[in-house]
């Protein structure tokens, strides 16, 4: 099953991911951390990438297009994926389809405030790239990663000067597929405005949406 996860950024589609992919045993594709982890390497693509990330922009889509074509064509996704951070326009989804059929999508949905609230308190590892929260996963030690004690960081793209530019390029790019998706029958809406400890009601509802 070929299924394409849609939400605003800070939405939590890459923990859900996550989880369906070890349900359904198929791959969770994410173009951000495909992206991130060039950036990390400076790979070519990585430096490209980053002058992007860093603007709060989204990638240009003949480099997207190209990066998902190639990864969706390896043998692991042979049965399907769970596809995250793309499509983002229109245009990106009828390239995708040139190439692979969608069976299901699913459009996370919470406030925007609630979203505010996830990113701009997120830190990452430097060194293992463990993510925590300064109000909701707090690490012992402050600046300090449990696992490693690497340094933590806060993403140049989770400052909240950067996350409203996203979200509004959110609205104005990617919200249309929702209706684009809709109208070929294939969306299902998924209320995720629950804390984490809850996640299983949101996982719940992803199950009933990819049963029918």
């Amino acid at each position: 099953m070929n299924i394409v996860l849609l939400g605003s950024p800070g939405v939590g589609k890459g923990t859900y991911a996550n989880i369906l992919s070890k349900k359904y045993n198929i791959p969770h594709i994410s173009t951000g951390d495909i992206f991130r982890e060039a950036v990390k390497k400076r790979t070519k693509l990585g430096r490209k990438v980053k002058e992007f990330l860093d603007r709060g922009e989204l990638v240009p889509d003949y480099i997207t297009i190209q990066v998902v074509k190639e990864r969706s064509e390896k043998y692991d996704a042979k049965e399907g994926f769970l596809l995250d951070g793309f499509p983002r326009t229109i245009n990106q989804a009828e390239k995708l389809e040139e190439f692979k059929k969608i069976d299901k999508v699913l459009n996370f949905v919470a406030p925007e405030k609630a979203i505010m609230d996830r990113l701009s308190g997120r830190r990452v590892c430097k060194k293992c790239g463990a993510i925590y929260h300064i109000k909701y996963m707090k690490p012992r030690v402050e600046g300090v990663c449990d696992k490693c004690g690497g340094e933590l960081y806060q993403r140049s793209d989770e400052k909240p000067k950067i996350i409203k530019k996203r979200l509004k390029e959110y609205s104005r790019k990617t919200k249309p597929l929702i209706d684009y998706y809709k109208k070929k029958g294939l969306l299902a809406n998924i209320n995720s405005n629950f804390p984490i400890e809850k996640v299983d009601k949101i996982i719940s509802q992803c199950e009933l949406a990819l049963e029918k």
